[in-house]
């Protein structure tokens, strides 16, 4: 059975204290709890029941952008009587190459909860990765996409917001090298027996939850290898990958799934949620409990792994 799976990942993973943050750091730091604080604290539960919320979400969303000087496109599809929205801005190539890579991460929260870390800290991350990448001239085009109705009722249906886009980027034949879903990334334990797993990972994985996770499906593992690769160069933080089948509890359980339905190889970043996360779609999964000391961390070493992807080449 283990021999459906794709464990062995390139670099090492950080281990050891983690260092303090940098000045940089703290910058990141402050913007990510800012968002964080607005959108799962200011604004709270936002989803097609919390229809004002949903579009107050999406409205900080897109005037957050705007004020990155990115032009502001949307993706507007009507669910339960209600209009809802994708939001895109793009980071253009300046080799006209055609490539995309997409970075995404949903904005709804499920029904009952303030979602802080699902999924705000994503889209704090989606925001401040934009940011950090905004002058930036590189060789694939990069395009943050922030998604609506990932949870249910919508999850793996029609009216998903990253199905609705990933449909319309197959019949655009759009060429999408990579997606990038952000999902769940704000939460790090210390203490063992703080991860769990679904069978049989447990026996290969650590015990506690410090890290963050590359997951893919088995045609993704290209790029669960690369990206982690890419991470380990430049993150001091800890990092574990795997491949597997879709099958698998957790394996598909984000916006990435949305994309392999179209056949563009795609992968989720994560903390592991509920794997994890005691607070996982429940009333209490609040801005306090996400640690933004290693949110700052992981984002700083995300963006470095884009700016990396969007030169480097990518294996098929």
């Amino acid at each position: 059975m283990w021999r459906l799976f794709f464990t062995d990942m390139p670099g090492s993973s950080f281990s050891g204290p983690l260092p303090e943050l940098s000045e940089e750091g703290i910058k990141i730091k402050n913007y990510l709890k800012q968002h964080i604080d607005i959108i799962a604290g200011k604004i709270g539960e936002r989803n097609i029941r919390k229809y004002d919320a949903l579009r107050a979400s999406a409205e900080y969303i897109k005037t957050t952008f705007c004020n990155l000087n990115y032009e502001v496109m949307t993706q507007n599809y009507m669910v339960s009587r209600k209009k809802v929205e994708n939001i895109e801005v793009e980071l253009e190539s300046k080799s006209n190459s055609g490539e995309i890579i997409i970075i995404g991460a949903h904005y709804d929260s499920v029904i009952g909860s303030p979602g802080a870390n699902d999924n705000a800290s994503g889209i704090a991350a989606l925001l401040e990765i934009a940011r950090l990448m905004s002058k930036q001239k590189l060789e694939r085009s990069v395009r943050f996409v922030a998604f609506v109705n990932e949870e249910p009722p919508f999850f793996r249906t029609r009216h998903m917001g990253s199905r609705i886009y990933a449909r319309r980027s197959r019949q655009r034949n759009e060429n999408i090298v990579a997606m990038i879903s952000l999902e769940t990334i704000g939460f790090y334990s210390e203490e063992k027996g703080s991860q769990n797993y679904p069978f049989p990972f447990g026996m290969y994985y650590p015990d506690k939850g410090n890290f963050l996770a590359f997951v893919g499906n088995l045609s993704a593992k290209n790029l669960v290898r690369q990206s982690i690769g890419t991470f380990r160069k430049y993150a001091t933080f800890p990092s574990e990958g795997v491949a597997a089948p879709s099958w698998i509890p957790g394996i598909g359980w984000s916006d990435q799934w949305a994309f392999w339905k179209e056949h563009f190889p795609a992968i989720m970043i994560t903390d592991t949620a509920p794997f994890r996360y005691k607070y996982y779609h429940t009333p209490d999964d609040t801005p306090d409990k996400i640690d933004y000391d290693c949110l700052a961390s992981v984002v700083s070493g995300l963006t470095h792994m884009v700016a990396d992807l969007a030169r480097a080449f990518l294996e098929k």
